[in-house]
């Protein structure tokens, strides 16, 4: 499986300003160092995002409203970058879908209620679909009164027009999960070259309001995969090809009145936005105007400022570290944060580090506590203890290395361990991106495994090459840090990508290079499982299986920090992708 575009942008770009962005600030922290009973608390805290599967009901219109919102009234968007891609199929960046989000809409999508936790309802679909063989087949049945901006109805024809343009040469930076599956090849273009030579895959049948899809795989989560961006429909009549990344037709709340390329972007309501068939989105705002190359610094100064327009801002980028303090401290009933959905850890080259007796002393040595202090404290995440998110369905609390006990790392126990095991002095080699920051957290690192017994060796890698030099396969490093999100809130898109044996390749996406039967088997299990509830329970019990390997250090669930103005109401972080949600906020009289 290819890697991930959306867990790429988490990985290096998110991840990475987060370790680094929010280096200076103090958190006030003070006992994370001890390894008192913080990470307990944290633990507590971080309680796991109730992912339901949603009935017909769940998924009829109009949403929810939101307590005190009303409509009307224009927002202003701060950003640094414009939008990469706006077309559909194009789409696999967590930035572009929060934009995505109200100009797209899906076959399935995620009802978020007021306390975070979310349902898998019908977004275009009259339910969550239904399944056969399995998971092999697939049926969803459109709503009626689903319209295009311009009028026309949202056809199966568009809807299969969607899955086939992904096979399109110059659709190169969607998502791949579906065109496997529809061809039962990686290798997907070779089956099919896409619709505009005319022919329809033969995997994929439409009959009045119903579209079936055929899988070469059992795929019991299909259902979650169809909410990504790219298997939105496309208007057939519509479609111009390479051009219509420029402009994308919509069928959501909003669409694009104007977009002046790294400048600008106007969205405004599209009339022909049915509420009564969305489950989802409330759209209050009338317009949301959209300012790019406004560096972060920058908006966050405006926005603590909060004066005049800028009271109807928000900021689309985390708040730099040079901010974090006064932000919390002045502007606190104007900051919302929540956990991402990335994971961070430390990986363990299990090829080079073959005895587990020695990963287990890495594990219990590194020094988590002091780390995150350096990245920021409390505002770079809390800690975690697997590589399951808790915003990740069936996410159980689990704490195989007595990490929140000791966060602060046990370098004595870790000794011990060397000692029992006749490894004491063993060499390890660790790589770290070459930055201010991760050169403070080398010197906890180095130090701390130095006490453990370890003769330790440092490695500087360049943050350009970074993802180039971990992925090699015969890389010359041992431990190595890495991110990770789910591209759906189970746990396939965590264990699949990250620790079957077939992704031990070069750039591969098994960073541990583990090759291990039990896990292997484990994860074609709950794959195959097509009651989700117990899927989930296995995704969970598969999460303490793989930490129990020692393929890595777990680090932080990470969190993420923005800031609004004074004038706008119920902003708060979509926890799919990792900002605001557009859809929920709402103009103050």
């Amino acid at each position: 499986m290819s890697f991930s575009r959306r867990n790429f942008l988490i990985a290096t770009g998110v991840a990475a300003a987060a370790g680094s962005v929010l280096t200076a600030c103090s958190s006030g922290d003070s006992s994370s160092n001890s390894g008192s009973g913080t990470g307990k608390q944290e633990a507590a805290k971080a309680n796991a995002t109730t992912v339901k599967i949603g009935t017909a009901e769940d998924s009829k219109g109009p949403a929810p409203e939101v307590s005190g919102a009303k409509k009307g009234g224009k927002v202003s968007l701060l950003n640094d970058d414009d939008f990469s891609h706006l077309d559909p199929q194009r789409i696999y960046y967590a930035w572009n879908s929060l934009a995505a989000v109200v100009l797209s809409r899906t076959l399935t999508g995620y009802k978020i209620g007021d306390d975070g936790s979310m349902t898998l309802v019908g977004d275009l679909a009259t339910d969550v679909g239904t399944m056969k063989d399995g998971g092999k087949t697939w049926s969803f049945t459109l709503k009626d009164g689903v319209k295009w901006e311009d009028g026309s109805d949202v056809t199966v024809d568009d809807v299969r027009h969607g899955f086939e343009r992904a096979f399109a040469t110059f659709i190169t930076e969607g998502a791949v999960y579906a065109q496997a599956w529809l061809t039962g090849s990686q290798d997907f273009r070779k089956s099919y070259p896409g619709p505009y030579s005319g022919k329809h895959l033969k995997s994929i049948e439409t009959s009045g309001k119903t579209i079936t899809l055929h899988l070469s795989e059992a795929r019991p989560d299909f259902n979650y995969v169809v909410a990504m961006h790219s298997y939105a429909p496309t208007p057939v009549k519509k479609d111009t090809k390479q051009n219509y990344d420029k402009k994308p037709v919509s069928n959501g709340p909003y669409k694009i009145k104007t977009h002046v390329t790294d400048k600008s972007m106007v969205l405004v309501r599209n009339e022909h936005w049915d509420a009564a068939t969305d489950p989802i989105r409330n759209a209050y705002p009338d317009e949301f105007d959209f300012t790019f190359g406004i560096e972060a610094l920058t908006a966050a100064d405006r926005l603590l400022a909060d004066s005049g327009d800028d009271q109807y801002a928000v900021s689309w980028r985390t708040i730099p570290v040079e901010r974090v303090a006064k932000a919390t401290s002045q502007a606190k009933d104007r900051v919302f944060s929540a956990l991402g959905s990335g994971t961070s850890v430390y990986w363990i080259n299990t090829t080079r580090v073959t005895d587990k007796a020695v990963r287990e002393a890495i594990i219990r040595a590194w020094p988590t506590a002091s780390i995150r202090q350096l990245q920021g404290g409390a505002n770079r995440g809390d800690y975690a203890t697997g590589m399951m998110s808790p915003l990740v369905a069936g996410y159980e609390s689990q704490d195989v290395w007595g990490k929140l006990a000791k966060p602060a790392g046990d370098p004595a126990a870790a000794k011990k361990v060397l000692e029992k095991a006749g490894k004491t002095g063993t060499k390890v080699v660790y790589a770290y991106q070459n930055d201010p920051t991760n050169a403070k957290v080398k010197v906890v690192i180095e130090n701390a495994l130095k006490a453990a017994g370890f003769e330790v060796v440092t490695k500087p890698i360049d943050s350009t090459t970074w993802y180039d030099q971990i992925g090699k396969l015969d890389n010359p490093f041992d431990i190595y840090w890495g991110g990770w999100s789910a591209d759906w809130p189970t746990g396939y898109s965590v264990f699949q990508p990250l620790f079957d044996s077939a992704n031990v390749v070069d750039q591969g996406t098994n960073y541990s290079h583990l090759k291990d039967p039990a896990v292997d088997a484990a994860i074609k299990a709950a794959t195959a499982e097509p009651d989700q509830d117990k899927a989930n329970k296995m995704w969970a019990a598969l999460d303490k299986q793989v930490t129990e390997t020692g393929a890595f250090v777990p680090d932080v669930y990470m969190k993420r920090i923005y800031l609004h103005g004074s004038k706008l109401g119920n902003v708060k972080m979509d926890p799919n992708f990792d900002g605001c949600m557009l859809y929920k906020l709402y103009v103050k009289a």
